[in-house]
């Protein structure tokens, strides 16, 4: 973020410094000048002093008289001094263009931040008749630009991008391309993959993410504004149900825009930012675009928990180490209201040295079961990064590690936080339903960073299912449901994955990508060689049997991935 200082323009203020530059020069010629005419008469008239007495009165008079006019000029001269400095002064606050200020924090920190033009500064000081004024002080310095003070592309979530390919003081343009190849050892006959927010397809070159866009900035105002191209602006929209509570079908009105938002930039403390639209949420660490990512399949807790909110931020930093983030949102990574009340969350990112960040995530009283308005959902995501390792000379020049956990629940509605509640006949009328998991990624980067290979994965718990992704069975949404895939309170869900991945790097903005993941459920749930399309495509309602036919769900998968990632 950037501020620019401006108020004379900057020709009329440059004009003015050199016209008084030249009358300086001018006013300095003259008075020397005359004093030598004067010390030239002065000599003159003591060599004739001693013939004629008359002559001693009219050098006095004509001394005094000298002196007197020295005097005037010597004031003069000192007048436009100071003058020419505070001119110096204001010209060179102008001319200083940006001057840095706080920066978009979500995960995306430091490496590109979004940038501000405004105005700001104290008048210059000014000359009131001959009484002489102290030249105008200088602005005081700058404070700390939030999270500048370390290089923070080692982050997991977070773009190793060191500087922005293109920019301008109005507008830094961003472009995204993700193009990946899966191969998926059950074979589905529909090459269709179910169970993951970022891979769809199977044995096929996929264009997984087009992201064109990028932030406006200027006098204080911001905007971002990026698209959401390719099998994003159908696999995201999917998983929201919140768009079939009224009309309008914002499932469409949104589905190819990936952020979109206004806001405005206060200069107070270190920086506060409020902005309302359409934002990520970084719930779950791992950022919503793979280029940013230590891994193209994140694990559970991260694939699983919201990708983006709908509503208003209010970022604020207090110091260049801490920001604090609290939102109001429609709901759990939904663009309407899922019901009729709003979720509240927010989120704490501390930095306090260039090796750790500390970040949590928290959510809670939104009711964000559809039909289900007694029902409140609280979620607390919370990640360590460290980097242990850095020798940027040697071979291996950096390693570093992320632990995520999460916690949540749902209460109300059939639902409880803690435990199975039964009455007195010992029937369960409220089913706990709760979000138990962690993951834990390492990665090891070699020669100069340009090569980097990243082992890891997780395990999550979610009786009740309500945050496990629904396979796509005959074109089945979260809005649809399916009954060959039941999300209800009571029913178990237990996976765990691990994940190895080698990048290599030749440019910070493009990666290559190979990955292996194997990932298991306690109960059939990954796309089996049957697949998870009925003969001929889907049929009939989603939310309804098809007589002679059911899917092919298995508890195992094994999938690998070759990807190219551009960011620009």
């Amino acid at each position: 973020m950037y501020l620019n200082t401006q108020r004379m323009p900057k020709c009329r203020l440059a004009a003015t410094v050199a016209c008084s530059v030249a009358t300086l020069v001018v006013l300095i010629c003259l008075t020397s000048a005359i004093s030598l005419g004067q010390t030239t008469g002065q000599e003159m008239n003591i060599a004739s002093a001693g013939s004629d007495g008359s002559r001693d009165h009219a050098s006095a008079n004509g001394v005094s008289a000298s002196g007197n006019m020295n005097a005037e000029v010597l004031q003069e001269l000192e007048r436009m001094r100071i003058r020419i400095q505070q001119l110096e002064s204001q010209l060179r606050q102008q001319s200083s263009g940006r001057t840095p200020v706080t920066v978009d924090s979500g995960q995306q920190l430091a490496a590109e931040s979004p940038k501000f033009l405004g105005a700001s500064g104290a008048p210059a000081a000014t000359i009131q008749g001959d009484t002489e004024q102290p030249p105008a002080a200088e602005n005081k310095p700058a404070k700390a630009e939030p999270f500048a003070f370390a290089d923070w592309t080692w982050l997991n979530g977070n773009p190793r991008t060191k500087e922005a390919a293109f920019d301008s003081k109005f507008f830094t343009p961003e472009v995204r391309v993700d193009v990946a190849y899966h191969y998926d050892f059950n074979h589905p006959k529909d090459d269709t993959i179910g169970g993951s927010s970022e891979v769809f397809r199977s044995n096929e070159v996929a264009l997984t993410h087009l992201g064109i866009g990028g932030d406006f900035h200027y006098d204080h105002v911001r905007a971002r504004v990026f698209t959401q191209l390719g099998q994003y602006a159908t696999a995201t929209p999917r998983n929201d149900a919140s768009y079939s509570r009224g009309q309008w079908q914002l499932d469409n009105a949104y589905r190819y825009l990936n952020e979109a938002y206004g806001g405005y930039h206060f200069d107070a403390l270190h920086g506060i930012n409020v902005d309302a639209g359409i934002f990520l949420s970084y719930v779950g660490l791992f950022s919503f675009y793979q280029f940013d990512n230590w891994a193209y399949q994140p694990s559970y807790v991260s694939s699983n928990t919201p990708w983006f909110f709908t509503g208003m931020r209010v970022q604020i930093f207090p110091t260049e180490k801490l920001k604090i983030e609290p939102w109001i949102i429609n709901g759990w990574q939904t663009y309407a209201r899922p019901n009729g009340r709003l979720g509240l969350g927010g989120q704490i990112l501390w930095r306090p040295t260039p090796w750790l960040s500390v970040i949590s995530n928290n959510y809670g009283l939104g009711a964000d079961a559809i039909g289900i308005p007694n029902r409140t959902r609280y979620h607390t995501d919370d990640s360590v990064e460290v980097k242990y390792y850095d020798h940027p000379e040697r071979f291996l020049s950096k390693m570093a590690f992320s632990l995520t956990g999460d916690l949540g629940c749902e209460s109300g509605g059939g639902a409880n936080c803690t435990t199975n509640k039964k009455d007195a006949l010992g029937n369960i009328i409220d089913h706990k339903q709760s979000f138990l998991g962690f993951m834990l990624y390492n990665r090891w980067w070699l020669n100069k960073d340009r090569y980097a290979f990243t082992l890891g994965g997780g395990k999550i718990n979610n009786p009740g299912r309500y945050l496990v992704l629904l396979p796509p069975i005959n074109g089945a949404t979260a809005t649809t449901g399916t009954p060959y895939f039941t999300e209800n309170p009571g029913d178990p869900f237990k996976a765990w994955d691990i994940s190895g991945t080698y990048d290599y790097m030749p440019s910070q903005y493009i990666t290559f990508r190979w990955e292996f993941n194997h990932r298991h459920a306690n109960v059939p749930y990954w796309s089996g060689p049957g697949g998870v399309t009925p003969p001929g495509g889907n049929n009939g309602t989603p939310g309804a049997t098809i007589p002679g036919w059911s899917p092919d769900l298995r508890k195992t998968e094994d999938r690998a991935t070759m990807g190219i990632l551009v960011k620009f």
